[in-house]
């Protein structure tokens, strides 16, 4: 199966309106084609030594691999934490309606 250009990336925020307002500024900048909002999760990770547990809200992005960079460098400018979660997955199927719709989305 040769490679799909539409990817995902999850990034982790500290509350809902930081994640609007995150989702806001990617489907405005054409960097994605929708984000879901994610809430009610509970982190449990190391930082500096000590194990944290916080409260967070999950961004579901939906882009194109070319669009990537541009939206880790957007997040990664706008986003409260020091090290903020930004992951990619890249896909390797799907509705082809609905992949055709993101890139039509971020044209």
């Amino acid at each position: 199966m040769s490679e799909l250009s539409q990817c995902l990336v999850l990034c982790t925020c500290p509350d809902t309106d930081t994640a609007r307002q995150l989702a806001d500024r990617l489907v405005a900048g054409r960097l994605a084609a929708c984000v879901n909002i994610v809430p009610g999760l509970e982190s449990v990770y190391e930082w500096q030594g000590q194990v944290e547990r916080d409260g967070e809200v999950l961004l579901i992005i939906k882009t194109r691999q070319d669009r990537y960079g541009q939206l880790e460098e957007t997040l990664q400018q706008h986003h409260p934490y020091e090290l903020p979660e930004i992951l990619r997955v890249s896909l390797d199927g799907g509705l082809q309606d609905y992949l055709q719709w993101i890139d039509n989305a971020l044209e």
